[in-house]
């Protein structure tokens, strides 16, 4: 597996995810055309022009699951059960057209699950920034993780 078991993970660890993405303006479009959303700042450019923006920024939920995305061949691939929540999703910076995004994972908490003794929940914080080290989006989320089987 590539990803990480519970076992495998402690408090502090912080994990520099390899892969990183150039976001295209055909991603913001389709992803906004997908969900339906018509949110002008995301497709009009002389909307967007106008604002304290002064261009059109990515969909904040493509901004999310991009990077939740990118953390998954590093951490979570094959060693999750499923994601139980997501508790904290901050943007302090817009994400534009063109930009490439990186990401950093910390494990903030884990503990033993009481229902699953074949598994533990760990809350991660993940760090998306831009080319520049901006940072463009926090997130908290936790994820019932599997123990390494034993042999």
């Amino acid at each position: 597996m590539a990803g990480k078991y519970y076992d495998e993970l402690q408090v502090g660890m912080k994990i520099a995810h390899r892969l990183s993405r150039t976001i295209t303006e055909a991603d913001n479009v389709f992803f906004n055309a997908l969900t339906m959303n018509t949110q002008p700042l995301h497709l009009d450019e002389e909307f967007a022009r106008k604002t304290q923006f002064g261009r059109r920024i990515v969909n904040g939920i493509l901004t999310m699951g991009l990077v939740v995305g990118i953390t998954v061949s590093d951490l979570t691939e094959g060693t999750i059960v499923a994601n139980l929540g997501y508790e904290r999703v901050v943007h302090p910076n817009p994400l534009f057209h063109g930009d490439t995004v990186t990401v950093e994972t910390e494990v903030v908490e884990m503990r033993e699950s009481k229902s699953r003794p074949d598994c533990g929940i760990v809350t991660l914080k993940h760090t998306g920034r831009n080319q520049e080290g901006v940072v463009v989006i926090e997130v908290t989320r936790s994820a019932l993780f599997l123990k390494k089987p034993t042999e």
